[in-house]
């Protein structure tokens, strides 16, 4: 947890003492803002040496001069991490964003800490403002409006996911990415055919998405329509991943509908020896229950929800078979 902190935090420290040294350069120095700064460039020197307990005195003393300032707490926070203590940082990084809301940084390193302390809500609440304030800086950069939405997608907020790739389009028209997410806005709140026309728009504007190829084909599977064209998409996606197990599930689930069960064994078992994921395990259930072997059907159910607890209709399959 804190090795990678560190690493984070380690190239701060160079980019926020220039910054400092060029808004010093810009006005006449005073005492105290000299005397702060002093303070602040020992700081930085101990840094560098790996001297972290001088380092902290040092900051702490550039803040009896300055304690306004953002920058130096968050240096402070930095160092401390390096120097394992985490609950100091925070403090230190919670007066950061006090005195500069707007910030980027001290939003971005707390939602690092609160990850690596197990604890996700906050750690989502920190990286969606610091992209948030990114993108106001910065409000034509369309990676940090991919990287919000995808926060947003896992948070399964998907008015706000489907607003911020929407923005994503009117920037660039042409980003099959933000297509291809907004279809599995659209997948998860049951609008099938909003999902297949920003599917096909995807793959209009990169044929090879083997991604896209891979979804657009499950999606007909699923709806046990256009199996043949389903196929072909499924295949050439596996032409390009050939041990990814989420195609093999596709390809395997897709025999299952055909009717093929030795064939869907056979992907369905290679796909969860390549991946454990719940869906994997759930379909080789199905097919083992239809090869007539309730066994392995019973394990693979079993081991599905090892992984996902929450799934009733896959307890009923079990209660069913016993």
């Amino acid at each position: 947890m804190v090795s990678q902190l560190k690493r984070c935090c380690g190239g701060l420290v160079f980019c926020l003492l220039f910054s400092l040294v060029i808004t010093a350069g810009a006005a006449a120095l005073d005492k105290k803002t000299s005397f702060a700064l002093s303070h602040y460039i020992m700081a930085v020197m101990h840094n560098v040496r790996g001297e972290f307990d001088q380092a902290i005195a040092e900051y702490k003393q550039a803040l009896k001069t300055d304690s306004r300032s953002p920058l130096i707490h968050l240096n402070l926070a930095a160092t401390y991490i390096k120097n394992n203590e985490i609950d100091n940082a925070l403090g230190e990084l919670n007066t950061a964003v006090g005195l500069d809301p707007q910030a980027v940084e001290a939003h971005a390193i707390l939602a690092l800490v609160y990850s690596s302390e197990g604890k996700p809500e906050e750690a989502n609440r920190e990286y969606e403002t610091a992209l948030q304030n990114a993108s106001k800086i910065q409000p034509e950069n369309i990676e940090i409006y991919k990287a919000l939405g995808e926060l947003y997608l896992r948070q399964r907020s998907f008015k706000s996911a489907e607003s911020t790739y929407r923005l994503i389009l009117d920037l660039a028209p042409q980003d099959p990415e933000a297509h291809f997410y907004l279809a599995n806005i659209y997948e998860e709140t049951d609008n099938l055919g909003g999902a297949e026309k920003e599917l096909k728009k995807a793959l209009e504007l990169k044929p090879d998405y083997h991604q896209a190829l891979n979804y657009l084909g499950y999606l007909y599977v699923e709806q046990n329509k256009n199996l043949d064209q389903a196929e072909v998409m499924i295949r050439k996606a596996l032409e390009m991943e050939p041990d990814n197990g989420a195609y093999l599930d596709s390809l395997g689930w897709f025999y299952f509908k055909k009717g093929r069960l030795k064939e869907a064994t056979r992907e369905l078992e290679k796909a969860g020896l390549i991946m454990e994921d719940p869906l994997i395990y759930e379909h080789l259930g199905d097919a083992y229950l239809k090869s007539g072997d309730n066994e392995k059907a019973k394990l693979s159910w079993q081991k599905s929800l090892k992984l996902d607890p929450d799934q009733e209709g896959i307890k009923k399959k079990i209660e069913a078979i016993k």
